[in-house]
């Protein structure tokens, strides 16, 4: 039996699905490897299709079986279609040779000719490292890479920390000048403000090439080219380097969910077909997303993207992945509007099973490239074993991403008056993960700083964010959100999961939404940056919320709090809106009324026990007003009731405070 089936009893009726996704995962793997070997000794395709220098020239191969011819064109014969056609290898694969080394140069633009149903068009080469834009149109195409410029790095043996603190950043736009960002710049500018904030891992979006910039990368058009947009290939490799040096994880934000369904830029009709990837007729169309979907059931597709995965690993040293809409390979109906409320959902016909066995492959095949990897499935529907070992009967990842709790916040605070706020109902969703699986918990992620959406900050204090952020400007409306996100963060991270992600800027507040530059904004990029200026300037208070945010992660990170899976409640008060609950020697108290403080506070703790105030969101230095002590508590016995023992503190409204345990010596 299955580990799956220990740790989650109620799937005893579902154990044959269980094995079905075993059997699958098994018989797929023998297919792909029928001489043995393994997954990485497999996804090579990125070794030997696309350009590589060869003594005596280039070749260029490529994959494209329906098609009936296939010719290079580019600068090196002044783009005539036909003058240079590849020779047909057979089972799909095509190569041209170019005799001499000067035959294509670092910067050459060069198309891929594909003739197929009677009809030549241009594409881009399946597996070019560099597609560019041409500046005076709309039309992309792909540079040669010369690989003898080798990159030199100085991260060997990085494994980064245990715990994982992420920030999510977009490179385009986290510069504050009104430009798109460049990868040299956040690795100069933005890598130290994370590495002061605290947090341990980078997640980068949009790095995968993607021609429409406003997409925020998730329409990828060429899946083994770094993001022109950014850069040069060698700057990313220079930020993740430096990452490394400064002991920062870095995670690819990887699209293998659906592509860009666009002919020329991206992979659709290659070949003049559209099941040459994806799959045939409605099936292939996301229905809300306008984008091709993957056939993960066709060996050469499963090629394709596995080498995909380890290109990005060993090219540029990502640390593993956030697996983009993983909901959606995971249904054939995408998910939507489905709701997941029972078992039976996960394992019917709407199950795209092949979809599951493909993320087995992809999450065996991560750990065998780096066995320190780490992956993070995005999946809303709360698929069984998605993060449980694949042995265990599992889908390999390690982490999936606790979607439901931005979704409790906006509904909170968007619905819920309050006096009415359901402590107990907040608790729970804080705690409802499956039995052995971890979560990242987070209050938002880019997905409510866009346009359209609002950011806690935003949705909490609304347009008097523009007038009364100084210090010196006191209202009730700005007080009560300051107070409210610093509780929010804080109740979350300590929670609502076994790891944190935060969207850059939120940190600190960021008033402003994300619009990307369009037909629509006069192609501004006024609000698609992060004005980092704001948190610098110590008039406003935007630095309280910061400083607030930089000291919570130190202090959890101080005790390792993530390797205890759940926090332990000692005492939960709908009526008075107060909760506290411990979690590896920290003890939160929380009092959201927002009237009602408590002077005398009762948390029930252990006999013995002693407790010293390191961290309080009333705190001076984060824009409180200093009402909590700190000060050491120790147990005190209940008269009432003899054998009991509790503390008691002040606790005012929309306050929070962390205490230490100490099982030694209290310092003075």
């Amino acid at each position: 039996m299955y580990k799956i089936l220990e740790l989650n009893p109620v799937l005893q009726w579902h154990a044959g699905d269980i094995d079905l996704r075993m059997h699958l995962y098994h018989e797929t793997k023998n297919r792909l490897l029928p001489n043995g070997g393994t997954l990485n000794e497999f996804a090579n395709g990125h070794e030997y299709y696309g350009f590589h220098r060869v003594p005596g020239g280039w070749v260029y191969r490529e994959w494209a079986p329906s098609a009936y011819q296939l010719y290079l064109t580019g600068d090196f014969n002044g783009w005539n279609w036909t003058s240079h056609p590849l020779k047909n290898l057979g089972n799909g694969s095509w190569e041209l040779f170019l005799e001499g080394d000067d035959a294509l140069w670092e910067g050459c633009k060069v198309k891929t000719i594909v003739d197929a149903n009677l009809q030549r068009t241009e594409h881009i080469p399946l597996y070019a490292r560099r597609v560019v834009q041409d500046p005076g149109s709309i039309t992309w195409c792909a540079e040669i890479t010369d690989e003898r410029n080798v990159f030199q790095w100085t991260d060997a043996g990085f494994k980064g920390e245990d715990s994982l603190y992420i920030y999510e950043a977009h490179v385009g736009m986290a510069q504050e000048e009104g430009k798109v960002g460049s990868y040299y710049d956040f690795a100069k500018y933005v890598l130290p403000r994370v590495k002061k904030a605290g947090y341990n891992t980078i997640q980068l979006m949009a790095i995968m090439e993607h021609p429409y910039y406003g997409s925020f990368g998730y329409q990828v058009s060429s899946f083994f080219a770094a993001s022109s947009w950014f850069g040069k290939r060698e700057d990313l490799k220079y930020l993740v380097n430096t990452a490394h040096e400064m002991g920062i994880r870095v995670l690819l934000d990887v699209v293998h969910s659906h592509a860009v369904s666009n002919y020329t830029e991206g992979i659709n009709m290659f070949d003049g077909t559209t099941w040459q990837f994806f799959h045939d007729g409605g099936k292939g169309d996301h229905p809300a997303w306008g984008t091709k979907c993957f056939n993960y059931g066709k060996d050469e597709v499963i090629h394709f993207l596995l080498s995909n995965l380890k290109f990005w690993m060993t090219e540029y040293h990502f640390d593993g992945f956030r697996f983009d809409g993983v909901t959606s390979m995971l249904y054939h109906d995408h998910g939507l509007g489905t709701n997941f409320d029972h078992n039976e959902k996960y394992f019917s016909v709407n199950t795209h099973v092949e979809a599951i066995t493909y993320l087995q492959l992809a999450n065996e095949l991560i750990r065998q490239v780096n066995p320190n990897a780490i992956t993070i499935a995005e999946d809303m529907s709360g698929m069984p074993g998605m993060c449980l070992p694949i042995e265990d009967g599992g889908i390999g990842f390690d982490y999936r991403l606790g979607m439901g709790l931005p979704d409790m916040w906006v509904r909170t605070v968007k619905e819920v008056q309050d006096e009415w706020w359901h402590i107990r109902q907040m608790w729970n969703d804080m705690c409802l993960r499956r039995p052995g699986e971890k979560t990242v918990a987070y209050v938002e992620s880019h997905d409510q700083a866009l346009v359209g959406d609002q950011t806690m900050i935003f949705r909490l204090a609304g347009a008097s964010m523009y007038s009364d952020m100084h210090q010196d400007c006191h209202n009730a409306h700005i007080d009560r959100a300051i107070a409210l996100h610093k509780m929010i963060r804080l109740f979350t991270l300590a929670g609502g999961g076994e790891a944190y992600l935060n969207f850059m800027g939120n940190e600190f507040g960021h008033p402003e939404w994300i619009d990307f530059p369009r037909e629509g904004n006069g192609w501004s990029f006024h609000y698609c940056r992060r004005q980092w200026s704001l948190q610098d300037n110590e008039t406003l208070k935007y630095r309280f919320l910061g400083e607030f945010d930089r000291d919570m992660v130190a202090l959890t990170k101080s005790v390792d709090m993530f390797s205890q899976n759940c926090g332990d409640l000692h005492i939960m008060d709908d009526y008075r809106k107060t909760i506290a609950f411990s979690r590896k020697g920290l003890l939160f108290a929380f009092n959201f009324h927002p009237s009602w403080s408590h002077g005398n506070f009762r948390i029930p703790v252990q006999k013995g026990s002693r407790f010293e105030v390191a961290f309080t969101s009333d705190d001076w230095k984060y824009g409180g007003w200093g009402q909590i002590p700190h000060m050491t508590f120790e147990a005190q016995e209940d008269p009432n009731q003899p054998g009991e023992y509790f503390i008691e503190m002040h606790l005012p409204c929309r306050t929070c405070a962390v205490m230490i345990e100490h099982r030694g010596e209290i310092s003075e």
